[in-house]
């Protein structure tokens, strides 16, 4: 062996840790682990490069484990002598680099409120959140004081003119009472409508079709309002509005010319409040009979011109004219004393209209208890107006007015009782309710 020899053999032995170089490529890639320092080797004596400096140890050739293509990178080991973070070595945890806990809030002080990623804000050029157009930003209550309506009676009133309009106490419950019950009989109105009186003979009902009748053309001048007697037995509607009316159901349905309103008033007559009336036969030479045909032909003709129809009908609710206008009616009335005799007839129409299936129409039917003599007993109509109301129909309870007693064409608006006006301002009120609801449903119930 020669001294060349010797040299290879001596630094060029592997290390006892390090396989072979040829198994490199059979063993799997070992986990990096930072390797202990190893001693520091010198160089044999005497052997030097040429530029003074011990001639470097040959490393052997970096493994590649199975899996790894050519592009695979040899990671540098740490050396001892390089400082812990260049080794990345992380230096110990001190007490002031550990996160301090919260500190908890002082008495009366609100904790703080965990952070939120703020959120995204509309994009360049687009509106603010909430803009709708300049007209919709301009609000009128907001620039304009409200103005409050005077009073109209009472000693609102009179402190209102005392002092020249300076203090303006306003409406009484009273008075907003009433415009909130007339805003209810102004309710839209599509199409035709037509409401049916009924009740016993004797017991007002032809008071209470007039005086609704003239509540509803008075507060709905936009529409036309007209009752129609029904009742075959004499009635008197035509002589509580208008007594000099002169047409009938026979000169109207015999008219082939009724082409426009100036026509058709002609045939009818009116009262101080606007409502019209179509009289039924007063002639007792040669009366005429009003049959089904001819109260349908005229109430058709009718139906072009006026927009409401209160119908009186007669006291027997089985005659065929009732039949007939109870096929085309939206609402009823029906109109009981305060007795036991009249509160059973009423009672009695009721369950007619139920035996016969008319429930839509009992849905919008209204009870009057109308006193119409002064003498009603306050514990007996209290007890018939709760009978009445357990069935699920509005109750109205009307006072005695001696304006309704004699006869004699009705005046609402000036000679009737103020309460006995509020009680019929309410009946009205009630049914202008369904208004709404079926003014587009098709006839026939």
């Amino acid at each position: 062996m020669t001294e060349r020899d010797d040299f290879l053999q001596e630094n060029f032995k592997p290390a006892p840790d390090e396989p072979p170089v040829g198994a490199a490529e059979d063993t799997p890639p070992q986990p990096w682990s930072p390797s202990p320092a190893a001693p520091e080797q010198r160089q044999p004596t005497g052997q030097q490069s040429q530029s003074g400096y011990p001639t470097p140890r040959p490393q052997p050739p970096v493994p590649r484990g199975a899996g790894y293509g050519d592009e695979t990178r040899a990671f540098s080991v740490s050396r001892p002598d390089q400082p812990p973070w260049q080794r990345g070595v992380l230096p110990p945890e001190t007490a002031a680099s550990r996160p301090r806990p919260p500190e908890p809030p002082a008495p009366g002080q609100r904790p703080p409120e965990p952070w939120r990623p703020p959120r995204p804000g509309p994009p360049p050029g687009a509106p603010p959140a909430g803009w709708g157009n300049y007209v919709e930003s301009i609000r009128t209550s907001e620039l304009v004081p409200s103005r409050r309506i005077p009073p109209a009676r009472g000693w609102r009133l009179a402190v209102f003119k005392a002092t020249f309009g300076l203090v303006n106490p306003g409406q009484s419950p009273d008075e907003l009472r009433q415009a909130e019950l007339e805003a209810k009989v102004r309710t839209l109105l599509r199409g035709n409508y037509k409401i049916g009186v009924l009740g016993k003979g004797g017991v007002g009902k032809t008071s209470v079709a007039v005086s609704v009748g003239s509540i509803l053309a008075e507060q709905r001048q936009d529409d036309r309002v007209v009752a129609i007697d029904a009742d075959t037995a004499f009635g008197k509607l035509g002589a509580r509005v208008d007594p000099h009316v002169a047409g009938s159901y026979w000169d109207l349905a015999a008219d082939e010319h009724l082409d426009s309103f100036a026509d058709v008033r002609s045939r009818v007559g009116n009262n101080a409040a606007g409502l019209f009336v179509l009289a039924g036969e007063s002639a007792t030479l040669r009366r005429r009979v009003l049959d089904p045909a001819i109260y349908r032909e005229a109430t058709s003709r009718l139906d072009r011109h006026f927009t409401i129809s209160i119908v009186d009908c007669g006291s027997t609710i089985d005659a065929a004219v009732t039949q007939e206008v109870l096929r085309d009616l939206d609402s009823l009335i029906v109109v009981s004393s305060p007795w036991v005799d009249g509160a059973s007839a009423a009672g009695q129409t009721l369950e007619y209209l139920h035996n016969r299936g008319m429930t839509a129409l009992l849905h919008r039917t209204v009870i009057v208890l109308n006193d119409s003599d002064g003498h009603a007993n306050i514990r007996t109509r209290a007890i018939l107006a709760q009978q009445f109301a357990s069935r699920g129909q509005p109750v109205f309870e009307v006072p005695f007015d001696a304006h309704l007693r004699p006869g004699g064409v009705i005046d609402v608006a000036h000679e009737m009782n103020p309460k006995t006006r509020r009680k019929f301002l309410e009946i009205t009120a009630a049914l202008a309710e369904h208004f709404a609801g079926t003014a587009d449903r098709p006839r026939g119930r």
